[in-house]
This record gives C-alpha cells, structure tokens and sequence, in this order.
C-alpha cells in the first residue's frame, strides 16, 4: 500500500560544495541522482513531486519551480510555494542527496504524523536533526512566511519555534548526505 501523503524530492540547492549540481550526477542505473530518488520512491508514495529552481532534468515528472521572484537558494523558499501550489494539508520532504533512506524510516515517520497533531515530524538520529526527512504541514505557513520576509532560512530556527515532533533513530546510516565529492563516490560504492 503506498502512502497517501505526497512526497517532495528537494532539488534546487546550490550544490556549492559538491562542485557541480548534485540533483544530475548520474547514479544507480540512473542519468541524474533526482531520477534515481524519483524511480526508488515512486512505488511508496501515490503522488511524487521534484523542487527545483528550474527544469533542468531529462526526464519528466512533476516538477514544483520555486517562486522566482524570490532569488534565494533556500529549502524554506521551496516550502513555501509548495505550501501555496499543492492542496495537501502537508507532505514528505526528502533532500535528493539522501538516496538512502528507506521504507522503514518513511514508515515510522508517517505513522508518528498520523497519530499526532504536530506541526512538523522530522527525523533525528546519532548525528543530529535531519530537516529534508520529515513531513512538514501548513500549520507552518506564517512562520514560513514571516521568515522568508525576514530573510531567515534556517530550517532548525523554523522547527525549533514550531510544534515538532523529532523522531529519533538509532542508525545514521540512512541519512547519509551527498554534500562533497567524496561522498558521492562512498555512495556509488555503496549501491555497486
């Protein structure tokens, strides 16, 4: 059975300490790391959306594009016009450089949003809080909003001040990060 909620792919960050656009590094069987997130996910959500800045992809899916009046690489700015353009009370934000986190860990996070009423659930594990894994609802809005007035874009800011329900994990493992070169290279070695 897949999830109701849907589920976002954030893709449009700077990428600057990788280098190069991490959301189009080939990998897996895939042409672009979004593609491979995109194709593992599918299966468990009923709705997949990609946040990106622009359509940059050689593959199609639906794409949510960032606000462009607003010129700022920030996970909140695409929170934001995902909250103004899907009609969900809330979704599964996932960082297209987590290509790692399983079933198990969407799982435990959705059944936690179900059965409380919280503003965020986000998951946390050995190495700290991981704000691109969790589900984010419209209850955040103003705060949102306000924020990106402010030109405020800590997401940890945002949860900190927010009724957040952070959902520890013992295994750091699934949130293991594509940030720099050499990351990406232990990650294609990982799925080899």
């Amino acid at each position: 059975m897949k999830f109701s909620i849907p589920c976002v792919i954030f893709a449009g960050g700077k990428s600057s300490r990788m280098g190069e656009d991490k959301a189009l590094l080939p990998f897996g069987e895939f042409s672009t790391l979004t593609e491979y997130q995109y194709y593992r996910l599918l299966p468990l959500f009923e709705k997949i959306y990609i946040s990106a800045k622009t359509d940059k992809f050689p593959f199609k899916a639906p794409t949510i594009f960032d606000d462009q009046s607003l010129n700022i690489y920030a996970p909140t700015v695409g929170l934001l016009t995902i909250f103004n353009q899907l009609k969900n009370n809330a979704f599964f934000a996932i960082s297209v450089d987590t290509p790692f986190v399983d079933e198990k860990v969407i799982k435990k996070l959705v059944e936690v949003y179900e059965k409380e009423n919280k503003d965020a659930v986000i998951a946390k594990s050995p190495n700290g809080i991981h704000p691109m894994c969790g589900i984010y609802t419209k209850n955040l809005l103003p705060k949102l909003e306000k924020m990106v007035e402010n030109n405020q874009h800590k997401l940890g800011y945002l949860l900190k001040i927010s009724n957040t329900d952070f959902v520890y994990f013992e295994n750091d493992d699934p949130f293991f990060n594509l940030n720099h070169p050499e990351e990406y290279k232990l990650a294609i070695e990982k799925t080899k």
